[in-house]
């Protein structure tokens, strides 16, 4: 692209854009704080229904009572939703056969809850338990709901209004909305400002990718794609270890949410897109950004010498490329188009949909619940690591659906473990989520080869939709969660194997040009040569052409 040489020429991947990285990645990493709090501020503690009253308590031996009172399942384990009817009069020295027969009633007094790990939670205080054990799941649906509305909503909105407008109030509202919902003394209530949170959520993170790559030369972007990706796992150790201090739901809410309010204050010094900004006709102000960025690489001489002309004339086929009439149902108009969107329409909704799905209930296996997290997190950081290396030798398409694949299998054999092998179980878990995050990494860069750049940005945001949309819909399929503990690891388990048979469909595009027009894409599909290749030598060209038929 033309400007990428202007990059180039004010100092490439310098100082700015290191710390310009680095200011917009921090808040990623508190984004899967947000994305997987309810796996602590919803933790389901051990509980019981409350025994009569205290001044029974105090006359007579809690652990005598608790045996008379609450019964036992067939596992020999205390029942949590249903006590043995309290009769007025009945004897407390009555024999076990005695209270069996007065039969057993729900927990009409409220329960008492286990704190030994968490002192609160959203469970614990407003009791969503037994009949009221779907409000948590509910709670969890409505986050990724906003999550969904703000990747249809903010996607257009920062085309028109430009990236960092709309980045600097998702700052703004996540800081505000989450630090309400940390002390709002009603469920409902709780659940509107998640909501908002999750609108947020989705805005941060479509905009700080966006950003980083639009202010990154071309030979840093797949590095930066790469440490988008640490930093939502990084977020992960970051969520362990600040639950593990706090274990009051509300000040662990409040603990993740107030420093967007710091985000928000320095994002009012961080510079707007000036490739967006010129395709917007206001060059004057990205010329003036790109001094600054040139100033700051120590290139100020090459800074003095760009101009408004220089930028226009750069930037002449970005704007008519991207300024040419485009919807999204040029995503499916022509033939290659056509399958290669419907092929990502599978892939990104069924890779999110049991990542998601996984990391939502989130099972210690033993570990608890603090080192299980962390565990999740430090394996994923290592995969993603293995994966930026592994596509540079095997290509695209095979690390794809050799990751989902594998994925797959591991999670279906997971669900057929029995719970009591928990060393095998966390095998299991811990190694399909970490190629799920391999997946996912590698559909992110794979994504922006395949789409041309006359529509790249509308097939993101598609594929980002879609993404969001497997996260929703694995959210509420956790309302079955107690339905049974097969089913769901299976259905995470089937979608990604699926999906990676549908990867086989698309083109590979490991060393090869990034197509601008849908005409590039249609041409590559039947071996025909692009125009951008016509103009190398006749050797060059033909072994470009041997590469890229599929």
């Amino acid at each position: 692209m033309a400007f990428n040489d202007v990059l180039v020429s004010i100092g490439g991947v310098g100082c700015f854009q290191i710390l310009h990285t680095i200011l917009l990645l921090v808040p990623v990493a508190l984004l899967s704080c947000h994305n997987l709090l309810q796996n602590f501020t919803g933790a389901i503690p051990d509980h019981y229904c409350k025994l009569p009253s205290a001044r029974v308590l105090n006359s007579h031996d809690e652990t005598r009572l608790f045996k008379l009172y609450i019964p036992l399942d067939k596992n020999k384990k205390p029942q949590r939703c249903a006590r043995y009817q309290i009769v007025k009069g009945f004897l407390l020295n009555a024999t076990a056969h005695q209270w069996e027969e007065k039969g057993t009633e729900f927990c009409k007094d409220g329960w008492t809850y286990d704190r030994s790990v968490f002192s609160s939670t959203i469970v614990t205080e407003w009791n969503l338990v037994c009949n009221h054990s779907s409000l948590k799941q509910i709670a969890r649906s409505i986050y990724m709901t906003g999550v969904l509305l703000g990747a249809l909503v903010f996607g257009s909105l920062a085309d028109r209004l430009g990236r960092m407008e709309i980045l600097t109030w998702s700052y703004l509202q996540m800081g505000v909305a989450g630090t309400c919902a940390a002390f709002l003394p009603t469920f409902d209530a709780y659940c509107a400002f998640r909501f908002l949170c999750g609108v947020a959520s989705s805005a941060i993170s479509v905009n700080s990718i966006s950003l980083i790559l639009e202010w990154m030369p071309k030979d840093g972007r797949t590095l930066a794609g790469n440490f988008f990706g640490f930093s939502y796992s990084f977020g992960q150790l970051v969520l362990s270890a600040i639950a593990y201090k706090i274990r009051d739901w509300r000040l662990l809410q409040f603990a993740v949410s107030a420093p967007f309010c710091i985000f928000f204050i320095y994002s009012w010094w961080l510079p707007e897109s000036a490739r967006w900004l010129i395709l917007r006709d206001e060059p004057e102000k990205a010329l003036n950004h790109l001094r600054k960025v040139a100033t700051v690489n120590g290139k100020k001489k090459e800074g003095e010498k760009l101009t408004v002309q220089i930028l226009c004339s750069e930037m002449q086929k970005d704007i008519l490329i991207i300024r040419a009439s485009h919807s999204v149902f040029d995503l499916v108009r022509t033939p290659t188009m056509r399958r290669m969107s419907l092929s990502l329409i599978i892939v990104w909704f069924s890779s999110n949909f049991a990542y998601y799905g996984l990391s939502m209930d989130l099972k210690d296996f033993g570990l608890g619940v603090f080192l299980a997290q962390a565990l999740f997190g430090g394996v994923e950081m290592i995969a993603k690591l293995i994966v930026m290396l592994v596509m540079t030798l095997v290509g695209r398409r095979v690390m794809q659906f050799s990751s989902l694949f594998m994925a797959g299998v591991l999670v279906v054999s997971y669900s057929f473990m029995p719970q009591e092998k928990n060393l095998l179980c966390t095998a299991l878990a811990v190694t399909g989520k970490a190629f799920l995050a391999c997946a996912i990494t590698c559909m992110y860069l794979y994504t922006g080869e395949l789409y041309p750049t006359e529509i790249r940005q509308t097939g993101m945001g598609f594929s980002a939709m879609n993404a969001r949309l497997g996260s929703a819909v694995a959210s509420i399929l956790h309302l079955t969660g107690d339905f049974s503990f097969t089913i769901l690891p299976m259905m995470f388990g089937i979608s990604p194997i699926i999906a990676g048979f549908f990867s086989c469909f698309l083109m590979e595009t490991k060393d090869s040009h990034l197509p601008d027009t849908i005409n590039e894409v249609e041409n590559r599909n039947i071996g025909k040569l692009s125009d951008s290749e016509e103009s190398l030598s006749e050797e060059f060209t033909y072994m470009v052409h041997l590469k890229e038929i599929p």
